[in-house]
């Protein structure tokens, strides 16, 4: 497999799960609280990251630089997933109170603390809507990030050949 088709498919899996989180939204009509907005928002991060990766094709370092990139976004996936699957296994009186919605958050208050008001979350962020083999929706995401997060350490750690594959690497000179 080479770097780009890896990348790519980190793509693919990005959008199945945007695919899934609109479908769960717009079909099911699950509202998706704050944190799974901020959850949304690391996935799209991801993409990005992996489809410039797949444009570029790296090798090398290059490989490695993305590797620590998406590393450092699926860590932080998986803190926020799993700071709502915290939330989600409270007890009912000790869940925090229901806030305002994110767009308010975002418009009343300054950008450093609406992103803590967002990340501690809410009591509508403790509410379970669906589940699949015993996780929730942020449980899923959790795997996912996790996923992602040792994929990105293992591309640092490993990395990728910095030849691409070619007549000289071979043995084959230009002459022959």
């Amino acid at each position: 497999m080479t770097p780009r088709r890896l990348f790519a498919a980190g793509v693919a899996v990005c959008a199945v799960l945007l695919g899934v989180a609109l479908y769960f939204e717009h079909v099911m009509r699950l509202e998706p609280c704050p944190l799974c907005m901020v959850q949304r928002v690391l996935v799209v991060l991801l993409a990005l990251v992996m489809a410039a990766a797949a444009l570029r094709n790296p090798r090398g370092w290059g490989v490695r630089a993305c590797g620590a990139l998406i590393a450092l976004l699926g860590l932080a996936g998986t803190a926020v997933a799993g700071r709502h699957v915290y939330l989600q296994g409270l007890p009912p009186g000790q869940v925090p109170e229901c806030g305002p919605g994110l767009g308010y958050i975002l418009d009343a208050f300054p950008l450093g603390e609406a992103i803590g008001l967002i990340l501690s979350g809410s009591g509508e962020c403790a509410e379970v809507q669906w589940t699949l083999l015993g996780l929730t929706i942020p449980g899923w995401t959790l795997v996912v990030f996790a996923g992602f997060s040792l994929a990105g350490i293992a591309l640092c750690a490993i990395g990728w050949p910095a030849s691409r594959a070619g007549p000289r690497s071979r043995g084959v000179t230009e002459s022959q």
